[in-house]
């Protein structure tokens, strides 16, 4: 089995580009979303580290925006807490997958949170900064304060981009992305 991570900016179209592999994608975004609306256990740690802002169970995106634009040490420890279970859920996934040829990772902070293995095929997804900004934009509560936290914790975009072994030149079309996806494959199951 090949593990693919998928590499790039915040908006760059990475879940995008995961999905049109046809193979089975860890969705992180999805995970921690499941964690924040299921997990009590996890809300438990939250709450003890932060309980000025974690108080209510489910957590909300806006406990969780709020801890992280008040002070930078709050994501840290968010992302301490929340990283170990998603890398629990990884490896489930790994484990329920492994008879597949592919498994795609779709972990925005891979390469920062260490979850890659060297035999890993890392694919950088490359926007134009324009795009990229004009879709953060449209998501529902975005928020430029939070935006920019995000972008201080994750590893320059040349370094993964030469830590990549393949890149895809994301334009938002479908049949673009489909083009480097169909190359990508031919070269790693030859």
């Amino acid at each position: 089995m090949k593990k693919i991570g998928i590499l790039g900016d915040i908006g760059s179209g990475k879940s995008f580009v995961a999905k049109s592999f046809g193979y089975p994608v860890f969705d992180a975004d999805y995970e921690v979303a499941q964690i924040y609306k299921k997990d009590k256990k996890i809300f438990k740690k939250l709450n003890k580290a932060l309980p000025e802002f974690f108080f209510t169970f489910p957590v909300e995106k806006s406990q969780v925006s709020k801890a992280i634009i008040t002070n930078s040490v709050n994501l840290k420890k968010i992302v301490s807490i929340i990283h170990q279970e998603v890398r629990k859920k990884m490896k489930k996934f790994i484990k329920k997958n492994k008879k597949k040829k592919i498994l795609i990772l779709d972990i925005p902070l891979l390469l920062e949170n260490k979850i890659n293995e060297k035999k890993d095929i890392l694919i950088f997804v490359d926007s134009k900064k324009s795009e990229i900004l004009k879709r953060v934009k449209k998501r529902k509560n975005f928020n430029k304060r939070l935006f920019d936290k995000f972008k201080k914790i994750q590893l320059s975009l040349d370094y993964k981009k030469k830590k990549s072994q393949f890149i895809i030149k994301n334009d938002f079309k479908q049949k673009t992305v489909k083009k480097y996806v169909r190359y990508i494959l031919k070269e790693i199951l030859q």
